[in-house]
């Protein structure tokens, strides 16, 4: 059986990890459709294996933790580096961050957003966010994917049910787990949460 090669993670966020300053934020969004592997992720278990060939998808592996995601030109992907004096637990940043965003979304007139699990993003009990942080011993990279509007049936088709979960995550499927703002009945300016979310990080 033909085998999914796995590219080193090169997306657009990761070249601010050189970055010098001591705090760089980066909103942007994928001109394609990939797949990217956390760090301890396997492509013969993580992702639909037959799909993903039949229609070429690249797949990538980050450096950082977590599940296995999709990014699509109907997602945002949210990416933050900052320097830390040592290594430190990621949680509280997860927290800081996520509740920026959450305060953008809100502006933008979400309502039901909460912080659920370590380090996710939900519209009551419906995941919309994922995030996870790679540390160095200088700095902390997170970035995280916000689904804008991309199908569910998408996410299905390419990745498997995940190893691990979150607790609220309670063996649903990818169908019942996840949602996007545009399933939630948002609709809203891109280029305006884009903004938003800069501003609130600052």
């Amino acid at each position: 059986m033909e085998k999914i090669t796995v590219k080193k993670y090169d997306l657009p966020d990761f070249d601010i990890m050189e970055s010098q300053d001591d705090f760089t934020v980066k909103v942007w969004r994928p001109d394609q459709t990939c797949l990217v592997l956390g760090q301890s992720n396997h492509p013969e278990t993580s992702l639909v294996v037959e799909e993903v060939l039949e229609d070429q998808i690249p797949v990538y592996k980050r450096p950082s933790g977590g599940e296995t995601v999709i990014l699509t030109p109907n997602m945002l992907v949210i990416s933050v580096v900052f320097r830390v004096p040592t290594l430190q637990n990621p949680k509280p940043y997860f927290v800081k961050i996520n509740s920026g965003i959450i305060s953008a979304l809100e502006k933008q007139g979400v309502t039901g957003l909460n912080q659920k699990g370590i380090s996710d993003i939900a519209i009551y009990d419906k995941k919309i966010l994922g995030s996870s942080i790679y540390r160095t011993t200088e700095k902390m990279f997170y970035h995280a994917v916000l689904n804008i509007s991309e199908s569910i049936d998408t996410i299905s088709k390419y990745i498997a049910h995940p190893a691990k979960e979150p607790d609220y995550r309670q063996g649903r499927s990818h169908k019942e787990f996840v949602t996007s703002l545009q399933e939630a009945g948002h609709e809203l300016s891109i280029e305006r949460l884009e903004e938003l979310i800069v501003e609130e990080m600052e």
